[in-house]
């Protein structure tokens, strides 16, 4: 995936305008006008058309750089059986780390929710060796954790004093890891 930062520095760094790449990326289907919103959106965050191989490619072409010095690589559990509060707790011991650093850590950490993190940090390794990035420099840049509501199946009561019934919710969260190469 495209990374925004990386994207921004590389065109401040090398002083090449939004026309300039978008010129670049133009192809059947995708006009000068709609490379130059989509180049736009891209630089604020925005995924708005998302951005194909084939366009980081000729984005890194322009910018005189590699392919993976635009990439990131992500990886994420959706509806992980775990409430955010508590998966929160093991992402932030990763942030910033080096990969193999951030598994060390993972590896002894007691938590129930490190084995969960850990699968998503070895699998966004996986997507970034299938690409050839350099294993030994990738960092984890972002990691987020996000609430996903009541887990389904798992509505149930409890009894209570006087004939009330209280529900039993149990969470789920969904964990988004993002890994970079330095």
């Amino acid at each position: 995936m495209l990374s925004v930062s990386k994207l921004k520095e590389l065109c401040q760094e090398r002083k090449i305008s939004i026309e300039h790449l978008a010129g670049q990326l133009v192809r059947p289907g995708f006009d000068k006008k709609a490379a130059v919103s989509a180049v736009k959106n891209w630089q604020r965050g925005l995924f708005k058309p998302i951005p194909r191989k084939e366009d980081i490619r000729r984005l890194a072409a322009a910018l005189s750089a590699e392919v993976n010095d635009l990439a990131d690589w992500r990886s994420s559990y959706r509806y992980a059986p775990i409430s955010a509060r508590k998966a929160k707790l093991v992402t932030q011991l990763i942030v910033g780390r080096g990969v193999q650093d951030a598994m060390d850590t993972l590896k002894f950490t007691r938590k129930r929710a490190a084995s969960m993190v850990d699968k998503i940090l070895r699998s966004a390794v996986a997507d970034a060796d299938e690409q050839q990035a350099d294993v030994d420099n990738l960092y984890v840049s972002q990691a987020c954790v996000d609430d996903a509501g009541v887990r389904i199946g798992t509505k149930r009561w409890i009894a209570k004093d006087r004939g009330k019934a209280y529900p039993i919710r149990q969470k789920a969260c969904h964990i988004h890891i993002t890994v970079t190469q330095a």
